[in-house]
């Protein structure tokens, strides 16, 4: 049949039920059948008028409907098509939906409001979203807060540093106090003269018992917090102050503000067993990859090192990795990511205010975000894939940050000074930040972590306890 003489009722009875369409389809003189449909309604419209006093409500009446049931329904009937069990059902289930059902032609009330949903759920194809995680409460004010009299607002040191025996370290001046988490007890650990203060980085070695002190006059002192006993003194490392250090097993790695690195193993009597050179200016950021592969380096000569262990020597300096210069600023905020290996955070200066991450394996630049201050510290979040910075004028905020995204989860405000240090709580929850305010302040911006679900067991192979017959 051409197209062209397609009346807008045949349409609209194919769009609301395509089964019953195609049985349309299949049989004979369509064309007369839809030329006796205005005429057939009228021989029972006039029939009804006669016999019966009420008088039909037209708006309310489906004659598309009616026009179907007085002609191709009744033939349906009369030679009904052999089919499957199942095509009957869904052709049931079908004309349930689409209430084809009806007995009765004329209509003397409204039509009933439409259904809400015209198709059921057995034959939706659309899958129902699952439920979406409730986004955590984080919040806005410190939970608690210390005074830090005489801490040197100085951007390039590193005065703060949390244990994993959940004691926190922080010198101010030329003291190091040590702030047992569990009790809130606090301790004096040590005071160095004048001569050779003050104290300009400490670092906790991966034990939490034993840490490292760096000082003024470029010495670098290992002590046991347990018994409050002085271990060694390693010499020799640097010309000048000792502005960041980091822990690598039994290796410390310092830097100094010669802008040498040096890999010091305090297990022997000659410490000093790698130097790293490229830096011009001093050190102030250092951090070991979780692998212990590689190592990062920032400097105040706005420059960020990727360092190789298996390339180490110790007979000659060792070459970088990549040397990377994107930044215009000193490179002090480093971190790398607790869920992906090769990926590193790094923080710009006054005059960068960046946030820049990097694949460590090519040096690849993977993105630049522009947070508007100088950026202090980074830090991760060991539970989710978070990012939280800390940062100097004009707000002095710690941000919270999605990654990838980078968008802001949260801001979190109450220093009045730039926030210079951060450090996390063993279990990955609070953050403890350091500002030029000589406040201590302790968040709970990360969160308590979700208790994983134990793992199914594996189903036992049947008849494991019988000895197999060879």
């Amino acid at each position: 049949m051409d197209a062209g003489s397609t009346n807008s009722s045949a349409v609209k009875s194919r769009t609301r039920c395509p089964l019953q369409d195609q049985l349309l389809q299949r049989k004979n003189s369509r064309d007369n059948v839809r030329g006796s449909h205005p005429s057939a309604l009228s021989l029972i419209v006039s029939h009804v008028l006669q016999l019966d006093r009420f008088i039909p409500n037209r708006s309310a009446m489906d004659f598309d409907y009616a026009h179907y049931m007085l002609t191709e329904g009744r033939k349906g009937k009369e030679n009904p098509a052999v089919s499957s069990p199942s095509r009957e059902a869904y052709r049931k289930q079908l004309a349930e939906t689409f209430n084809m059902n009806r007995t009765r032609i004329l209509a003397f009330k409204n039509k009933p409001p439409t259904p809400v949903e015209a198709i059921p759920h057995d034959f939706s194809g659309v899958q129902q979203s699952k439920p979406t995680k409730a986004r955590r409460y984080i919040p806005q004010t410190s939970e608690r807060t210390l005074d830090a009299p005489d801490l040197l607002d100085d951007y390039y040191l590193n005065l703060l540093d949390w244990g994993s025996s959940n004691v926190l370290a922080i010198a101010l001046g030329s003291t190091v106090y040590l702030w047992d988490a569990t009790d809130g007890a606090t301790s004096e650990l040590v005071t160095v003269d004048d001569e050779n203060g003050p104290v300009t980085s400490v670092k906790w070695a991966p034990d939490g018992k034993h840490i490292a002190i760096g000082l003024n006059n470029s010495d670098v002192q290992l002590w046991d917090s347990t018994s409050n006993k002085q271990l060694r003194n390693l010499r020799g490392c640097h010309q000048s102050r000792v502005g960041s250090m980091d822990w690598n097993n039994h290796i410390l790695t310092t830097g100094g503000m010669d802008g040498q690195i040096v890999n010091n193993d305090v297990r022997i009597r000659s410490h000093i067993v790698e130097t790293y050179r490229g830096h011009h200016q001093e050190v102030c950021g250092l951090k070991w990859s979780a692998s212990g592969q590689q190592l990062a380096s920032g400097g105040n000569d706005n420059l960020l090192h990727i360092w190789d262990r298996s390339t180490a020597s110790s007979n000659s300096p060792t070459q970088w990795l990549h040397r990377l210069e994107d930044h215009t600023a000193a490179v002090k905020a480093l971190a790398w990511c607790p869920f992906q290996g090769n990926l590193l955070a790094s923080g710009g200066g006054g005059g960068d205010r960046c946030i820049k991450f990097w694949n460590t394996h090519t040096g690849a630049c993977l993105n630049s975000v522009d947070t508007g201050s100088q950026v202090c510290s980074l830090l991760w979040n060991k539970n989710e894939r978070e990012l939280l910075s800390s940062h100097g004028f004009t707000q002095n905020q710690l941000t919270l940050w999605k990654y990838p995204s980078m968008v802001k989860i949260a801001e979190l405000t109450g220093h009045t000074s730039r926030v210079l240090f951060m450090a996390q709580s063993p279990d990955g929850c609070t953050v403890a930040s350091a500002a030029g305010d000589e406040t201590l302040r302790f968040w709970n911006v990360f969160g308590t972590p979700e208790v994983a679900k134990p793992a199914p067991k594996a189903n036992p192979e049947p008849f494991a306890h019988l000895n197999r017959i060879r």
